[in-house]
């Protein structure tokens, strides 16, 4: 009689518990949560040093692990002959120390054979086992990733999409919208909402009038970003026609 009502007590705990995990399953997937992706780092991303900006604002949602051969390697290439390398290599471990100390990110030292096999062969080693993914500058090992269906990320990727549209000495024609805060300064605003401070243009604004501009430098701060211009200068016929000259091979009589 005590072993049945001991087996229908570890039956009802059984139950009990595989409800409350399947609860907690649903309420994360209702509120949107996802697992953390594992995200292993490499030597190139910590030498680089811009992974620690992006993780101080607080983007990073997934777990940085850094395996200890690739401390290792910067520890090796520290100690080295190479200037360059060496400075480098000194700079990437500050970071992985500056990493650790902040709040917002949640990095972990990974404790990884550091002797077994190279340090890339390691990496896509990790990713595979873990299931994770490869953070990495190195265009070759996001090749070799590739092949062996691992996803890696980079930070030039990022940098390349967040940079701006337009850089200083591209030409663009606007319409100058109002007048500037500053003397003879106008207003015009980029498709995507970009504000553009054109020097020399407040005669233009309120007018519908279209003006060739030249970019002359980008501002980006905690508010948005911000473009200054200049207005192109016109081309004379004369200049025109020198132009013309060129491009068809003719000649002057």
């Amino acid at each position: 009689m005590k072993l049945f009502i001991t087996i229908i007590i570890l039956l009802v705990f059984v139950e009990t518990t595989a409800l409350c995990a399947k609860t907690f399953s649903g309420r994360n997937r209702l509120n949107g949560q996802k697992p953390r992706r594992k995200v292993f780092v490499d030597t190139s991303t910590l030498m680089d040093g811009r992974i620690l900006a992006v993780a101080k604002t607080g983007f990073l949602g997934d777990e940085l692990l850094i395996p200890r051969s690739v401390i290792r390697e910067m520890q090796l290439l520290a100690d080295g002959n190479d200037a360059e390398k060496r400075a480098r290599a000194r700079f990437g471990l500050d970071v992985v120390n500056e990493l650790e100390r902040v709040e917002l990110a949640q990095v972990e030292i990974f404790p990884d054979d550091t002797k077994r096999v190279k340090v890339d062969e390691r990496l896509l080693e990790l990713a595979k086992e873990n299931r994770g993914i490869i953070l990495t500058n190195d265009f070759n090992l996001i090749k070799v990733a590739a092949t062996e269906h691992i996803d890696a990320i980079n930070i030039n990727e990022l940098a390349q999409s967040l940079r701006s549209e337009y850089l200083p000495g591209d030409h663009l024609y606007v319409k100058i919208i109002s007048v500037g805060s500053n003397p003879h300064q106008g207003v015009a605003y980029l498709p995507d909402g970009t504000m553009v401070v054109v020097d020399d243009a407040e005669k233009f604004a309120g007018k519908n009038a279209t003006v060739e501009i030249e970019f002359v430098r980008y501002l980006q701060t905690n508010a948005g970003k911000m473009m200054f211009a200049k207005l192109a200068p016109k081309k004379n016929n004369q200049q025109k026609q020198k132009v013309a000259n060129r491009r068809y091979g003719r000649k002057k009589k």
